[in-house]
Parts: C-alpha cells; structure tokens; sequence
C-alpha cells in the first residue's frame, strides 16, 4: 500500500481496504442477531435472555469504544486493529459451539471487545487516508460496517436456519482473512506515523475551523447523541426483533423474514454511501434533519399496513434513517476536530450502547405486552430525532 501526506492526496486502496475490513467486522457482529431465531427455538431462550445477549454485546463495544478513541487520540496503536480482529474471532468461536447460554454472553463480549478495538481506529486510519476527501473516505469506512450488518438476515436465512448455531463456525474464516488484511493496514498506518508528525496536521485543522465556546460544542454534542440514540434505537428494533412481528403478524417463516430485513438494511447500506455526498451539497445538518424527518409517519403506519405495503415502507424508512450515519461522525469530528478517535468512538459506540439499552428494553416489552404492542411504541422514536433542528448550522461549523 502506498503512502501519503495526511493532508494531501487521498490513499484510494487504504480507503477501501479498511472499509473491507468495516464490513468483515460488521459482519461478524451481524452473526449475533440472525442466530437469535435458531437460540429462540432450540434453547428455548426467552426475549429477555436474547436481550440480554444483545445488551452484552453492545455495552461492551459502547463503554470501550471512546475509552480506546481517547487512548490513541495520545497514543496511536496501529497494531490493535489485528488484535481486535483476533478477540472477535474468538467471540465466533464461542458462539458457534456454546452449548449453555452464559457461554455465548461471554462469547459476545469478546465480538464486543473486538469491535470496540477496530471502530476507532479503523475511522482513524479512514481519515488518515482520505486527503481532501474526508467526507468520501468516511462514507466508504461506514457503508462498508453498515453493509456487513446488513448481511445479518441473510446470514440467519441461508447459513444458520439450515447448519444451526454450528453454521456460525464458518465465520472463522471472515475473521481470519480480516486478521490478515488488517496486519498490511496496520504495517501502512505506522509507516504513515512515522513519515507525518499528527501534529502538523492537527494545526492545519484548527486553523480551518470555527471558534466556538466550550457551551456551544456541548450542548451540539448532546443534541447529536440524542439523535443518534433514537435512530439506533429503532434500528435495533428492526434487525433484531421486527422479524418476530413478521412472523407473528404476517405467517413468513423465518427464512422469509429474515429477506425482508435484509432489504431494510441493504437499502440503508445504500443510504449511508450517499449520506456523506449528499451532505458535501446540501449541508450535514439538513442531512441529519432530513434523515429522522422523513421516516417519522412512514415508521408509524409500519406496523399497520398489509405485507405488500412493508416492502417498500423498510426500504423507505432504512434509506433515510441511515442517510446520517456517516454525517454524524464527521460532524462531530469537526465539532472536536483535535479528538478524531474520540468523537469517533463516542459516536459509534453510543450507537452500539443504545442498540444493547435498545435490546434490554425491547426484548422485555415483548415479553411483557406482546410483540405487535411492541412494534407500535418502537414506531415513534425517529419523533425525537427532530431535536437535530437545533443543531448549529453548517456556516457556524466552518466559518473562521
């Protein structure tokens, strides 16, 4: 792999790889909620205990990702994206051959620790790569994990319903290839630090960015990360619990439902590539807005429309409610544009902390007031996205 400035051309090949290696991580996160319908039915294991499984997944991932930003915001670590690699590699491990339902609370929190490794400093290595495309490099970064969770039904469908929870294995594989690919990165990434001093190019940013009060920036940050937990929180709902309301409400099986959540993230993977040009035109605030607005009635007629209706309501609402997901992380970047890892690790992994809040609660709804119930609450949190019309605008972002 070839080396750049930082601040100059974009590194086209470490752009895609490490956007390749998003999606081999995401992917193997994604294993967790296909293989829910399998434990449901031949463990027996309640909403609550899947939950509960999500919640361990994504907690550890949410607490450890800014811990990790922060850290190598200080001390880059190039070499800790292989060693996460090599903890969800063992998460998967676990998983496919747990007989008893601790073992894969524990083997999720090895897939947790190791995506909580790779997401900082794999957005790191995305914007060291990206030049002057900044905005391009972190939609190839975050439509590579977004499709690799969208594999998630696909996985369930065609993989785990016909092997079982030992059809998990051949994700060993997914992992071991990410080893891999992930070491040449890492050998760029040190090589990258050694050549560029990241202080040089911390003063260049700086020196483009706006001078806001320490208030302001907060209170723009809570307003981000309250947006973040709606749009997570629905988004756990449906790759992890929409399939039962399919089941239930409509008669698919799993295998029929599992295709059509599949399409709301596939169509969302689609959303977040074009997020990050269509802000570069219109402004990332108007992206953020326009993605929780739009979904807003669509999300409420949902659980109510006939099945023919569903299709093109998940591919709807999945396009707009992932149309921010990059935008997010740039504009808290730009925000703090000296904590890079950090803005980062707390974007995300706020992301994946509500999604395990999001499992807990979800799952012990549908367990206490039903599954159709369920799905009729969950349909008005985008509602409270629409705080992103008090975010500061794209002018007193970037105005010197």
């Amino acid at each position: 792999m070839s080396s750049s400035s930082l601040a100059g051309n974009p590194v086209y090949p470490v752009m895609l790889a490490i956007g390749g290696c998003h999606l081999l991580n995401d992917t193997l996160q994604a294993v967790v909620p296909a293989i829910f319908p399998i434990l449901e039915a031949d463990m027996g294991l309640s909403f609550t205990q899947l939950g509960m499984i999500a919640f361990a997944l994504n907690i550890v991932a949410s607490v450890l990702q800014p811990v990790v930003g922060f850290i190598s915001d200080k001390k880059p670590m190039p070499f800790a994206l292989p060693l996460g690699m090599t903890s969800s590699f063992i998460g998967i491990a676990g998983l496919a051959f747990a007989p008893e339902y601790w073992l894969i609370v524990i083997s999720v929190v090895f897939l947790g620790l190791g995506s909580a490794i790779f997401h900082p400093e794999g957005s790191r290595v995305s914007f060291m790569a990206a030049g002057s495309k900044r905005g391009l490099s972190q939609s190839i970064y975050q439509v590579g994990g977004n499709s690799g969770q969208a594999l998630a039904p696909l996985i369930g469908a065609f993989i785990l319903v016909p092997l079982g929870q030992q059809g998990a294995a051949l994700f060993l594989l997914v992992a071991a290839f990410g080893i891999f690919v992930l070491s040449k990165i890492s050998l760029w990434y040190k090589d990258t630090l050694e050549k560029e001093k990241l202080s040089k190019v911390k003063k260049v940013i700086r020196s483009s960015l706006p001078e806001m009060t320490k208030k302001q920036v907060g209170v723009a940050l809570i307003l981000l990360l309250v947006i973040i937990f709606a749009r997570s929180f629905y988004v756990t709902n449906m790759t992890s619990f929409y399939i039962f309301h399919l089941i239930e409400s409509y008669g698919l099986t799993i295998q029929q439902g599992q295709l059509y959540i599949f399409l709301f993230l596939g169509v969302g993977a689609v959303g977040t590539f074009f997020g990050g040009p269509l802000a570069d035109k219109i402004g990332r605030k108007n992206v953020i807005v326009l993605s929780l607005a739009v979904p807003i009635p669509l999300a409420v007629i949902l659980p109510y429309v006939p099945l023919f209706a569903v299709l093109m309501l998940l591919a709807l609402i999945g396009f707009f409610i992932m149309l921010s997901f990059s935008v997010t992380v740039v504009y808290a970047q730009e925000l703090v544009p000296s904590k890079i890892g950090t803005m980062a690790g707390l974007t995300v992994g706020l992301a994946f902390g509500m999604g395990a809040i999001g499992g807990v609660v979800i799952g012990m709804l549908m367990d206490y007031i039903g599954v159709y119930q369920t799905m009729i609450i969950v349909s008005f949190l985008p509602i409270i996205g629409l705080v992103g019309f008090a975010l500061p605008s794209d002018r007193k972002i970037k105005a010197v």
